[in-house]
């Protein structure tokens, strides 16, 4: 009797020694289990690592401002100022230039140096304006009274300007 109860104990040991990797292992794959919080929070710590370490092909970036309310020619005389120079140096140089054009093609380098360094990881202190120009926009066309009842045409000028940042080698 004795030899029974023995091998019933033992058998129950054995039972409890198999059902006891299957327990753990339950545990485990529960423990493993990540949420989708966990997860997307590695996927994005991966590739930011990733995006430092290999930098985009692309070395410029654009800017475009339409229907800019000063005529081209007047715009072109602020864009020949910068046209080439470093964007610091533009931005410092159109803060004390006294025409119209000036605050819309200050606003249009700040946004293109924007682009450049949040889209592309460009370096700012690397930037240089590669291209500006001022193009017609919409003609706006009015009539102005004249003398004895009769009216002459008025034409309303605007610019689109369009500028391109790159950085230097």
């Amino acid at each position: 009797m004795a030899e029974r109860k023995k091998k019933t104990a033992t058998a129950e040991v054995a039972e409890e020694i198999a059902e006891e990797p299957k327990k753990r292992s339950r545990k485990t794959k529960k423990e493993a289990k990540k949420t989708h919080a966990e997860v997307h929070a590695e996927w994005v710590a991966k590739h930011k690592e990733d995006k430092k370490a290999h930098r985009p092909a692309v070395h410029e970036a654009h800017a475009l401002a339409t229907n800019v309310r000063v005529t081209p020619r007047k715009v072109r005389l602020v864009l020949d100022l910068v046209r080439g120079k470093s964007v610091h140096d533009a931005l410092a140089l159109l803060k004390h230039v006294n025409k119209a054009a000036s605050l819309p093609v200050y606003k249009l380098i700040e946004s293109a140096a924007g682009n450049a360094v949040n889209n592309f990881h460009l370096d700012e202190e690397l930037l240089y304006i590669s291209e500006i120009q001022a193009s017609d926009g919409v003609k706006m066309k009015r009539y102005l009274p004249r003398a004895k009842g009769s009216s002459s045409g008025l034409v309303k000028r605007t610019s689109n300007i369009r500028v391109t940042v790159k950085e230097r080698n």
